[in-house]
Formats: structure tokens, sequence, C-alpha cells
């Protein structure tokens, strides 16, 4: 069944949404948008599956989720403000408030903290003059601490507008967003070649640019990431079983790693107490021992 504009709107002041009416788009822009929009809602058997591309399509336009973006959301999808708002403030992928041309995200989830990430987090935030969402006065840069993005093999890794930049050291990230902020042309170390923010939000609602055929050339997951695929397909040999210290290991023929399969910058072997036997660890000693 049909709503009507009046029922949609009562329906969002019932669950507690703001009761004034959201700017307008100026007519060539919402003419432009609706164009764009019905072409996305024809792509979905279900018109309100389509509302997280066109969350981006609106993003795409100003930058941010503004209420005039929910509002003709709203109107495209037949939903409540209410109901477009849920999911807007729901997915971190979409901005509520004006941000940078690039946004910068560093994880700092378990590995990439341990192997620098919140470092380069906290010399990027001294650096830029900006704390965790904040944005720097130029309008270029907006930085934030973002979860996994599934690359622990790159660790620690660094984020612009959703694309790589792996194996990041404090250095090398406060030169990135300098030439960044400089309009120095900066490269993705894989993945298509860097856009801004705005860009990405319209490829991400569904309109390709043509920067996709340029992922090939530069690479896509690394050894570790695809392993297990490989070993499923009888492409690699199987893992290097380690062995407790004393026990006797079985027959099995060694496997070393060739140099194409350490694609990151720590997933070679490493001296450790276990693989280092000038090195061994002892039993940890009890208190007062």
């Amino acid at each position: 069944m049909t709503t009507s504009s009046s029922e949609r709107s009562d329906r969002g002041v019932s669950l507690g949404m703001p009761q004034l009416p959201a700017p307008a788009y100026p007519d060539d822009v919402r003419a432009r948008l609706e164009t764009d929009a019905r072409e996305v809602i024809a792509r979905y058997p279900d018109s309100r599956s389509a509302l997280l591309p066109l969350l981006h399509l609106v993003q795409s336009e100003e930058g941010h989720v503004t209420r005039t973006g929910m509002q003709f959301c709203a109107d495209m999808l037949d939903l409540t403000t209410a109901e477009v708002t849920a999911v807007a403030t729901f997915y971190t992928m979409y901005r509520r408030r004006p941000s940078g041309d690039y946004q910068v995200g560093v994880c700092t989830n378990t590995l990439c903290a341990v192997m620098g990430g919140d470092a380069i987090f906290e010399e990027l935030q001294e650096h830029l003059g900006v704390g965790n969402g904040g944005t720097t006065d130029d309008g270029k840069v907006t930085l934030e601490h973002i979860e996994c993005n599934a690359a622990c093999d790159f660790a620690p890794v660094v984020m612009v507008n959703w694309e790589f930049f792996d194996n990041q050291t404090p250095e090398s990230a406060k030169g990135m967003v300098d030439d960044l902020r400089a309009g120095r042309p900066v490269a993705p170390t894989r993945g298509a070649p860097l856009c801004t923010f705005k860009e990405t939000a319209r490829i991400l609602a569904g309109f390709p640019d043509g920067r996709e055929g340029a992922v090939e050339a530069t690479g896509g997951a690394g050894h570790a990431s695809l392993i297990g695929l490989k070993l499923a397909k009888g492409e690699a040999a199987p893992a290097r079983v380690v062995h407790p210290r004393g026990e006797t290991p079985r027959d099995t023929p060694p496997h070393e790693p060739s140099p194409a399969e350490h694609l990151s910058s720590h997933d070679a072997p490493q001296d450790t107490s276990a693989s280092d036997p000038a090195h061994p660890s002892g039993p940890v000693a009890e208190e007062g021992e």
C-alpha cells in the first residue's frame, strides 16, 4: 500500500523525527539525481533495497548525507525519513557532517595496532592538528581510526577513500597526507587510482568511472590472505608444521616460500624463540625465584 507524503511525515514525527521540513535541492540538481536514482532503483525487485546505493548517491552530491538527501531517498523509495535515518546512522561509511576531500582512516584493530597503527594515528593527529573525525582547516583531509579492513597481512594499513596504503609507518603516512593537502599525486599501494570522496561515493552508488580496469595492474590481496584458497585449489604446498621441542618431526617435505609469496613486510619467517635455536625460551620463572 502506498502512503502519502503527509502520512510518511506523521509516521516520522511519531518516531521522534524533526518536524521542520528539510531544505529542497535546486530543481536542476533534483532532476539529475532523480534520473540516477530511477536507474539504481530499477536494478532491484523491491525498491527499498536500493536505499544503500541511494544514500551513496546523495552523499556524492554534497560530500555527506544531509537531511535534504535523506528526504530525497525517502521520497524516491516511499519510506519515512525515520527509516532512512536509521540506515544512514547505522553504517559508518555515511558521513553525517561536512568532511574532507580525502577520508584518511588508520586501522587500529588488534594486528594493525600492535604493528604500529596506534602510533601512526597518534602522530597523524598531532601532525594534522585534528582529533578523531576532525577535518583540516583547508577541507582536504578528515582523519579517523577505523576497524579491520581485512588486510592484516599488510599491517599496519591506512585507507584513503577506501583505497589501500599498506605497510605504513608514521613517516610514510605523514608524507602521504602532506601530498594530499598539497595536491600532489598520491597512488595507493594496490587497487584503483585515488579519487575524491564525492567521486568514490558515486562509484559506490553504482556508477563506475572506468578506474576498475586499473585494479589488476596494482594487485589485490596478499599471500597470507589467499593461502587458504590456494591450498584448496592445490596451488600451494602444505604449510610447514612447527613441532614442540623434543618431539620427533614426521617426514614432511619442507616448504620454503618463494620471494614472490612474501608480498607484505612481515609475513616472512622471523627469528623468534620457537624458530631461533640460538635464543631458546626457557620456562617462566615463578615469582620469588
